[in-house]
C-alpha cells in the first residue's frame, strides 16, 4: 500500500524554488532530487523541425493551455513504471489551483492526444512529463509550450534530467550551480503565466 506523503502547495513551491522537485521511487518512497548536472531547454534555440511543422499543420492539431490539468497528469501516468503517483496527482492538481502548474493540451477532432504539464514559479518552468496517444502529438504540446514560455517572457525551462528523448528536442545540460543562479533570478520574477 503506497504511503501518503502530504505534498503541500506550499512545499512545493518552497522545493522547486529551491531546485528540488520529488519523484516516487520503486521502494514506494518519496525521494527529493536536484541533480548535477542539470538539464534544461534554451528556449530560444528549440524548434521543430521542417518536418514535424508539417506534420503538425497537416494532421489538424489544436492545442489549449489548462484545460484539463488532472487529465493531462493522469494521462502521464499510464504507463507500465511510473513515478507519478495518486498522492502526487492530488498535489500538483492543488498547486494548478493556485497557479503554479499548468498543462497545454493537443487536441484532434475533439479528442485528448497529447500534452504536457509543469510547475510554474516567477519566470521558471519546470517541465515535469508529457504522453502521446498519436504520433508527435506530445511533442507538438512541447513545442506549443516552449512558444507560450518565450513569448511570455520565461527566462528559465527545466526539464531535470537529459534523457535521449529531452536530448532530441534540444535539452542540454549545465552545472547545477549554473542551473542555481539561473533559477534564483528566474524566481524572483513576478510569475508569468
Amino acid at each position: 500500500m503506497e504511503r501518503p506523503v502530504h505534498l503541500s502547495t506550499a512545499l512545493l513551491v518552497g522545493a522547486y524554488s529551491n531546485g528540488l522537485f520529488p519523484m516516487m521511487h520503486d521502494d514506494g518512497e518519496l525521494h527529493w532530487h536536484d541533480p548535477d548536472p542539470r538539464a534544461i531547454f534554451p528556449m530560444d534555440q528549440v524548434l521543430p523541425n521542417a518536418r514535424l511543422r508539417t506534420f503538425i499543420r497537416s494532421n489538424g492539431y489544436q492545442f489549449t493551455t489548462d484545460r484539463c490539468f488532472e487529465r493531462v497528469m493522469r494521462a502521464c501516468a499510464e504507463r507500465e513504471q511510473t513515478w507519478i503517483s495518486e498522492e502526487m496527482i492530488n498535489s500538483y492538481t492543488a498547486l494548478h489551483l493556485i497557479g503554479h502548474a499548468h498543462s497545454v493540451e493537443t487536441w484532434r477532432d475533439g479528442e485528448l492526444i497529447g500534452g504536457i504539464y509543469g510547475v510554474s514559479i516567477g519566470s521558471a518552468f519546470f517541465g515535469e512529463s508529457m504522453f502521446s496517444r498519436e504520433s508527435n502529438a506530445g511533442k507538438a504540446a512541447f513545442f506549443h509550450l516552449n512558444d507560450h514560455l518565450r513569448s511570455a517572457g520565461f527566462s528559465l525551462f527545466d526539464t531535470q534530467y537529459i534523457n535521449d528523448h529531452t536530448r532530441s528536442l534540444g535539452a542540454i545540460e549545465i552545472a547545477r550551480a549554473e542551473f542555481h543562479l539561473m533559477l534564483k533570478t528566474a524566481c524572483s520574477e513576478p510569475l508569468r503565466w
